[in-house]
């Protein structure tokens, strides 16, 4: 493995998550990392984000919910939507401290506030990272300075994606829908 400031996160999401995970998760990473670089935002920062976002992925519903005990019903119905707040305490458990990463690793789930620039990479890259296969529209739009307008569209195509198949949408998720509508 390349060396690189994160090879001791790397290896201990390796340990974590199963091939396809941690593969996804790199994606993500490099992609935060060239939309923070295109957007006049700290590269590094957006790519240890993107990196640890999924940390909490593939825990059980058990360990889920002790992580981050659910808030509304919502969170109780679909312990996996926990995925971001419990990644938040893991992350924090391997020596994160920057609260701004803290609330990217969170935010990827449900949203973070418009303006909010490394998390709206995060949650960008997360759904347009090119081994999806989906919404390469969004990460070229991010990568030529509109974060903002890729970040709102991908806001709404999550919204529409849940809705069609009938899951319920995230109270703050509809907080941030409401936010982006006002602007």
């Amino acid at each position: 493995m390349k060396r690189t400031a994160f090879t001791g996160f790397e290896a201990e999401l390796k340990k974590r998550l199963s091939e396809e995970r941690f593969a996804h998760s790199l994606r993500v990473a490099e992609l935060a990392r060239e939309i923070a670089r295109a957007n006049g935002l700290d590269p590094e920062r957006a790519y240890l984000a993107g990196l640890l976002h999924d940390l909490a992925k593939e825990l059980s519903e058990k360990e889920l919910l002790r992580l981050a005990p659910p808030e509304n019903e919502v969170e109780r119905a679909h312990p996996l939507v926990l995925h971001g707040r419990a990644g938040r305490v893991l992350a924090r458990r391997l020596g994160v401290e920057d609260e701004e990463v803290l609330e990217a690793i969170e935010g990827h789930v449900v949203g973070v506030d418009p303006g909010f620039g490394l998390g709206m990479a995060v949650y960008v890259a997360d759904l347009a990272e090119p081994g999806r296969g989906l919404n390469a529209d969004l990460a070229e739009r991010a990568l030529s300075g509109d974060l903002a307008g890729a970040y709102r569209e991908a806001v709404l195509r999550k919204v529409a994606y849940l809705e069609g198949r009938g899951i319920p949408v995230h109270p703050r998720t509809r907080e941030v829908l409401a936010r982006l509508a006002e602007l």
